[in-house]
């Protein structure tokens, strides 16, 4: 067979070994489920056109022979269905699509982290403004905060230096952000959560 002039449907044996081509009609799909062309072996299949058309009710035979006719695959959509709906299709241009909607989707989708921000009881006003100014950049972005102050020997005695500390960051930080835990102390370090403030309570 003279595949380099054949334009019919791309049979799943083909999808399988066939190498990249520009038309994206000959590439390795995933099919998920899909069964496609030959695997179709249904006595009667619902047909329906690559517009949406109906086409009525045929074997799937016939169908697969529209299929090539019109350089398009024979795609079963609806399994379930008496008789199964099938779809002609350029199943390579519809995985293609698919999957680039997929990763625009994934590309928007903003994942939430959460920042660190490490100080010490006897931090000075430049670090406290470049610690504040982080946090603030951290959180219009969207991202939680853990702001945590540190104690190092005797410092430990004065554990509400660094309470005061943090409460002042956080009143700081009212106009973007609420305080999600107060501080609290653990072994030697004291530590608070911020969570960034919807845009609706940032105009408030």
């Amino acid at each position: 067979m003279d595949s380099g002039t054949r334009k019919g449907p791309v049979f799943s044996v083909l999808r399988e070994k066939a190498a990249p081509k520009e038309n994206g009609r000959c590439f390795r799909i995933s099919k998920q489920g899909h069964q496609l062309n030959e695997e179709i072996r249904d006595k009667e299949v619902r047909l329906v056109s690559a517009e949406g058309e109906q086409l009525g009710i045929m074997s799937a035979r016939e169908a697969l022979e529209k299929a090539i006719e019109q350089g398009l695959d024979l795609v079963k959509i609806s399994p379930n269905a008496t008789p199964p709906v099938c779809k002609l299709m350029d199943y390579g241009k519809y995985k293609f699509e698919q999957q680039k909607r997929e990763k625009e989707a994934r590309k928007n989708q903003h994942v939430v982290e959460i920042k660190e921000v490490r100080m010490s009881p006897g931090i000075d006003v430049n670090d406290f403004n470049v610690k504040l100014r982080n946090a603030q950049k951290f959180l219009a972005e969207g991202n939680r905060v853990k702001v945590t102050v540190r104690f190092r020997g005797r410092e430990m005695a004065h554990t509400d230096i660094g309470k005061g500390l943090l409460l002042k960051f956080a009143e700081q930080c009212a106009e973007v952000a609420t305080t999600e835990k107060d501080p609290k102390l653990d072994g030697r370090h004291m530590t608070m959560f911020l969570s960034p403030k919807a845009a609706k309570e940032q105009k408030k």
